[in-house]
């Protein structure tokens, strides 16, 4: 055991002391994912425990510590973050190019301890489907036993939304699963992913960073009833108002009132429930284990939905735009750094009443930092805005009826040729994934192809997704839908997704520009409202059909922000949404 006066005089190195507990737990390493107990994408701090065993801060991947080596493995997004962040201590593998199978070829068997209550089954199967690797579940999280300087969360109760803001009730939603249990004849579904127990009964929360999520559990079961699992004390606001039909347990209890399931068909959610859960209830019951119908139901925004986020998006192109204002006024006259230049932003999305909180970590970087396409800014890493450089701003808010997320990259009076000539390839791309007629069994996959057409023609590409489902008031990544090289679901109206193709030149420069849109009838149609950089286009490069989708873009942003600007504001609108 680690004393708190190894602690106090920092005496502690957190990866050997998790390799001293191998020994006792009868293992040859230790599997750390970023997710917690919920599968939330965001966390709080306080559950980040890849975070404190290697430093790394992005929003995906694991550890897995061993013996001797340390690996940690990221998808495209990620792998310079990742070396940046712990390439000190741990080895960077980018996944799916290569797999823990890869890394540990040749090696004798190894057991792997892992706290069955942080992965699924599936996640495992995908990832350590091998021979020489024995995965062993441990009654104890290893980073949780040496983790003892952790913060503590406040606790923060749950509330209702208005129907007015959501436009369908919890009784009607309620039905909706109650029909697809009796048509499939199954008993319980088992609701553990907290986006869909938010969504199921018009709910949100403070228990994700980012998100307003609650972290809670439901059990349906096919007469409608629900059990609802979660801290008493975030019960306080909504216990009075929901559905009588609702039982409400202690989440400690949980444990035992699955266990007395008993000859039932269950349905568990294949991406958020554990192995725990799953075992548990494998015992004396039959398991579906798919994908929650939930995920389905919530992708399909209704009209109010819909509205709310026109709304939301209106605010935030007006935010968005004043600050691309000041900066491109600024950037020559005044010290902007990266840092400061998302507090500007921040403080221009706070003028409207309606925005809670940022709907991820902003992504300001400037020159070689925009080449990282999750980059954070730091203390260290903050670099000022300088003549010449490219601007890559991703962001996101989330307000009180709807999340956004836009990016722009901006010129800082950049002139050569070769970036023009990918801005505009991406900027091609883009508008070919806005232009894409939708047909019945339409993919996000078919839509993937033209968004990297024209960089392809010059042997170019981005090692991540076009596209990714988006929340109402909810988790800024969404799925099930996607704009991606592999997405196999069927695009539907209603449906909200980023349009975001880009290219990144390590120790240079990144580019990405990212609307989002929603299908309505078979076609997208555009929920972002801000301009798009002129002064990075290739002109020539453009074609009629082209020019027409970003003159008609613009005249739209400009019809639709004017009245917000001032005398100086809206002389720039005008000259930024011209027809080229």
């Amino acid at each position: 055991k680690i004393t708190k006066k190894e602690i106090k005089e920092n005496k502690v190195n957190k990866i050997k002391d998790i390799r001293k507990l191998f020994k006792l737990f009868n293992i040859d390493g230790f599997l750390v994912p970023k997710n917690d107990e919920y599968f939330n994408e965001y966390i709080k701090e306080s559950s980040d425990r890849l975070k404190f065993i290697s430093n790394f801060s992005g929003s995906a991947g694991f550890a897995l510590i061993l013996k001797n080596e340390n690996y940690l493995f990221v998808d495209g997004r990620y792998t310079i973050q990742a070396r940046i962040e712990s390439g000190k201590n741990f080895k960077i593998i980018t996944i799916p190019n290569k797999f823990p199978k890869d890394v540990l070829k040749g090696k004798e068997k190894l057991k792997i301890g892992f706290d069955p209550k942080l992965h699924n089954e599936k996640q495992l199967n995908y990832l350590f489907n091998f021979k020489n690797a024995i995965l062993k579940p441990l009654n104890k999280n290893l980073i949780d036993v040496i983790w003892y300087k952790k913060t503590k969360e406040s606790i923060k109760p749950f509330f209702l939304l208005s129907k007015k803001n959501v436009g369908q009730s919890i009784e009607n939603k309620i039905l909706k699963i109650k029909k697809i249990l009796l048509k499939n004849k199954i008993n319980y579904l088992l609701v553990s992913a907290p986006e869909n127990v938010a969504w199921i009964l018009n709910i949100r929360g403070h228990d994700s960073s980012f998100s307003p999520i609650p972290n809670s559990r439901l059990l349906i079961n096919d007469n409608g009833k629900l059990v609802f699992f979660s801290k008493p004390e975030k019960l306080s606001k909504i216990k009075k108002t929901l559905l009588k039909n609702v039982e409400f347990y202690d989440e400690s209890k949980i444990e035992k009132k699955l266990t007395n399931l008993n000859n039932k068909k269950i349905w568990l959610d294949s991406l958020s429930c554990s192995i725990y859960y799953k075992n548990l209830l494998s015992r004396k019951n039959k398991i579906i284990d798919k994908i929650d119908p939930i995920y389905f139901l919530k992708a399909v925004k209704n009209s109010t939905e819909i509205k709310n986020m026109k709304k939301c998006h209106l605010a935030d192109g007006v935010a968005l735009t004043k600050f691309l204002f000041w900066l491109k006024k600024n950037f020559r006259k005044k010290k902007i750094t990266e840092i400061s230049a998302q507090d500007k932003l921040e403080n221009f999305r706070k003028m409207n009443k309606a925005y809670q909180f940022p709907s991820f970590s902003t992504i300001s970087g400037a020159g070689p930092n925009s080449a990282i396409i999750h980059y954070k800014a730091s203390k260290r890493s903050n670099r000022i805005l300088k003549e010449g450089d490219l601007y890559l701003v991703d962001s996101g808010g989330q307000y009180s009826f709807g999340t956004t997320d836009v990016t722009r990259t901006i010129s800082l009076n950049n002139n050569s040729k070769f970036i023009k000539d990918v801005y505009t390839r991406v900027l091609k791309g883009h508008i070919a994934v806005s232009d894409y007629k939708i047909k019945k069994n339409s993919k996000g996959s078919d839509v993937d192809l033209g968004a990297r057409k024209f960089l392809k023609q010059k042997k170019l590409d981005y090692p991540h997704g076009t596209g990714h489902g988006v929340g109402h008031f909810l988790n800024v990544h969404e799925g099930p839908q996607s704009i991606s090289k592999k997405s196999k679901v069927n695009l539907k109206p209603g449906m909200i997704i980023s349009n975001e193709p880009g290219y990144y030149k390590e120790g240079w420069f990144g580019i990405r520009i990212e609307n989002l849109i929603y299908i309505k009838n078979s076609k997208f149609e555009e929920l972002t409202l801000a301009p798009i950089e002129k002064n990075l286009i290739d002109r020539k490069m453009l074609n009629k059909n082209e020019k027409s989708w970003l003159n008609k873009y613009h005249s739209k942003v400009r019809k639709n922000l004017f009245k917000f600007m001032n005398a100086e504001e809206k002389e720039n609108l005008l000259n930024a949404c011209s027809p080229i």
